[in-house]
This record gives C-alpha cells, structure tokens and sequence, in this order.
C-alpha cells in the first residue's frame, strides 16, 4: 500500500532525505558568496592600504638622491696599472695565449687610498701568480670575467688587509 503524504511533504518526492538536500544547497551558495564577498572586501581593503599607505614618489626620489651623493662623496678609486699576462696553455693549444686587462679598485674610504698606493706591488702580484694560472677557456663569456672579478677582489683584500676593497672594475679584458 502506498503511503499517505504528511502534512507539508511534496507527494512526488521519495524519501526522508530530499527536501533536506534542496535547503543544504541554498545554504551552500550562501556561504559561497558570504566568503567571496569576505575575500574580496578584504583583498581590496589590503590593496588600498598597500598602494596609498607607503612613501610618496617624491619621498623616495628624495632619499635615493641623498644616498647616491652621500656614496659618491664617499668613494674613491685606485689605479692599477694595466697587465699582460700568458695563461696557462689548453691541451689542444699550440700557440700561447694571453690575457691583458686594466683594473680599478673601489674603496668607499678616501683616506685608504694613501694606504693601497704603497702596496700596489703586493696587488700586482697577487693578480699575476693567479690569472697565469687561468685558461682562455676559464674567461669564456661574462660568467669567467664575473669570477675572475670576484676572485681577484679576494685576493686584493688579503693583500691590504687593513685597507678594504670594495670590489675590482675592469675598463678592459682582452684574451689573445
């Protein structure tokens, strides 16, 4: 036999569950668009304070343009004298190679120049005994002159030890 609806149940629908999932999916997309709006009132909120809240563009301008004068002041260059030096020979090598190149030290202390001056022939030689041990093929695109550079600022900081050296500017890097 078949059963009589209750009051308020839809006749044609079976089961105790299915009204149930009708009133679960309405709440689903409420809390959907609860946490939307949430989200983006929140998103727009951090926008705003990340976009107007910091430094004017004049402020910053302002504090770079004290910066770069403030270091510009402060450093100070030595020249070293140029250097042509042969390279230790690759094994498909028959003629020798050679690698000149001319160097500037930064300093960012003035009064270091008066001490690095002096001890120029420390610094020379601690380049030559290095970079003769070097191959053409170890100079090979911008990533050797990088490492050339920074093993060269080592070894000239170890050679002026109380001075420091910023780093080592090359005006010129032939191989031949």
């Amino acid at each position: 036999m078949a059963k009589k609806p209750r009051k308020g149940e839809d006749p044609e629908v079976e089961g105790e569950g299915a009204p149930a999932e009708g009133g679960s999916k309405k709440k689903k997309l409420i809390l959907i668009g609860a946490v939307a709006g949430v989200l983006l009132l929140g998103g727009g909120a951090g926008a705003y304070f990340f976009l107007f809240s910091g430094p004017s563009e004049e402020e910053i301008a302002e504090a770079a343009a004290q910066a770069e004068a403030e270091a510009a002041r402060q450093i100070a260059f030595v020249d070293v004298p140029q250097m042509t030096v042969n390279l230790a020979p690759e094994p498909t090598d028959e003629r020798p190679r050679f690698l000149r190149f001319t160097a500037r030290l930064e300093v960012s202390d003035p009064a270091a120049v008066t001490t690095i001056q002096p001890l120029l022939p420390r610094v020379e030689d601690a380049f030559q005994t290095y970079v003769r041990e070097l191959r053409a093929s170890d100079l090979h695109g911008s990533a050797g002159v990088y490492r050339l550079r920074e093993e060269l600022l080592r070894r000239v900081n170890i050679a002026v030890h109380p001075a420091k050296v910023n780093a080592v500017l090359f005006g010129e890097v032939v191989v031949q």
